[in-house]
């Protein structure tokens, strides 16, 4: 695989960035996304990292659009209610980057699928909806050792963090007793959520690329109501029954 004159003329605007060059850029070219959720934070960070050029992206996500969706789900349009959203989304990458390959698989995230997809992945995008999906993919992320970045919004609130298996805290470690959650009917303004997705795509260009300081170990938290950006510092617990009992650090 190269990086071809199609490719540098692209991409040229972000190949020139301080500590990227053709290297970064041939890294994303021969890298493989799995981004689980295609909603507001999720098709955000898949659109933002075909744009970057990443090479494949996976896409998981079950369920048709509908109406709701359409105040924070950038790929879909309205002619499309009534249809899987994860097929929108591929044609939608598309259309803007016909180069990205991309695999889609319209369901649920549980064991049976990651343990088929998962191997592929480079690195993974946690956009789920429910902690149930998330608890599901954070195991199986510390299980084939993948590096997650995880990144959930509420209302007019958001946070990330990236998460390294047996290194940095996983999921269980930061909440091991899980909020009241209505996945249903949580309040969603459509411009928070794509706040972070696009720094959700940040995120794995930089663990792809080597660009930058990744949020390892750190929890990037921001209220867009009061525009107060705040970062803490995550610790893993030794008695989290995903990562702390098998550390081979």
């Amino acid at each position: 695989m190269v990086l071809t004159q199609s490719d540098i003329e692209r991409y040229k605007r972000q190949i020139p960035i301080d500590g990227f060059g053709l290297e970064a850029q041939m890294r994303l070219k021969e890298s493989v996304v799995l981004v689980a959720g295609v909603g507001g934070i999720g098709g955000t960070a898949a659109l933002y990292l075909s744009t970057a050029g990443i090479g494949k992206l996976i896409l998981i996500h079950d369920g048709e659009l509908v109406l709701p969706d359409l105040n924070r789900q950038i790929m879909m349009s309205h002619d499309g209610i009534g249809q899987d959203r994860v097929y929108q989304a591929k044609d939608a990458i598309h259309r803007i980057n016909p180069d990205v390959s991309i695999e889609v698989l319209p369901d649920k995230v549980s064991e049976e699928n990651l343990d088929i997809i998962l191997p592929q992945a480079d690195v993974v995008i946690d956009c789920r909806h429910n902690f149930k999906e998330r608890d599901i993919l954070n195991e199986a992320c510390v299980r084939h050792r993948k590096i997650l970045v995880e990144a959930a919004m509420n209302d007019m609130e958001a946070y990330i963090t990236t998460i390294i298996p047996y290194r940095t805290p996983c999921l269980s470690c930061i909440y091991p007793e899980k909020p009241e959650w209505d996945y249903l009917g949580f309040n969603v303004l459509g411009a928070v959520s794509g706040t972070i997705g696009c720094l959700s795509a940040i995120e794995a260009i930089k663990v792809l690329t080597g660009l930058g300081e990744p949020l390892y170990s750190k929890l990037l938290f921001f209220d867009t109501k009061g525009m107060e950006f705040k970062k803490f510092n995550l610790y893993r617990r030794s008695d989290c029954g995903v990562c702390g009992y098998d550390n081979p650090c």
